[in-house]
């Protein structure tokens, strides 16, 4: 399969000279085809979950003015971020997530609260680029085994890894600064 998989990346590679293949408005490079342990199936239903929900989220008007809201899937479990001023709203998000064709699980991490300003969030990104980098420093861990993503100033810690791999993982994570909190969604091979 892998043989497979880096044929069709260098003939890709050589027809659009990029190794990126879009799908569906989804972006999966060569590396991430190669090195994820999910199957290429799952990588591209991941993606699906993710578009359909901004899709179908983005459709409501309230919802997307008032509430800010980010979904992640890894492996069919979806994370639901973000903040909402209303238990309504929160509730109408999670129901419309729950019922997205591929979607297994739902962890609800929205909080009742305004959107978050975009200075929060910026700082967020730069906690989430920090435990990716540690990611990399971490023998015999594959980064892209790792899906992160932080808000609010926590990190949730997504991907199939083994337990050793996880707790790795989480101890990298733990010495980023401005950390207030790591939660961890693995499903674990072993």
């Amino acid at each position: 399969m892998k043989k497979l998989l880096l044929l069709l990346l260098a003939q890709s590679f050589f027809i659009s000279g990029c190794s990126t293949i879009a799908t569906g408005g989804a972006e999966i490079t060569g590396l991430s085809l190669l090195n994820d342990r999910r199957s290429h199936d799952a990588i591209l239903a991941d993606e699906a979950i993710e578009d359909h929900a901004g899709a179908q989220l983005n459709a409501y008007y309230d919802l997307r003015e008032k509430c800010h809201f980010n979904i992640t899937a890894y492996n069919g479990a979806v994370l639901v971020t973000g903040e909402t001023p209303k238990e309504e709203f929160r509730d109408r998000i999670i129901d419309i997530v729950r019922v997205i064709p591929g979607v297994k699980l739902v962890h609800n991490k929205l909080i009742i609260a305004n959107p978050s300003p975009y200075n929060f969030r910026a700082s967020d990104s730069l906690i989430t680029s920090r435990v990716k980098t540690a990611l990399t420093q971490i023998p015999e861990l594959d980064a892209s085994w790792v899906k992160v993503v932080t808000e609010k100033n926590t990190v949730y810690l997504m991907g199939l890894v083994h337990r050793t791999e996880g707790a790795a993982a989480i101890e990298a994570t733990r010495y980023q600064p401005d950390i207030k909190q790591i939660i961890t969604i693995f499903e674990y091979i072993d």
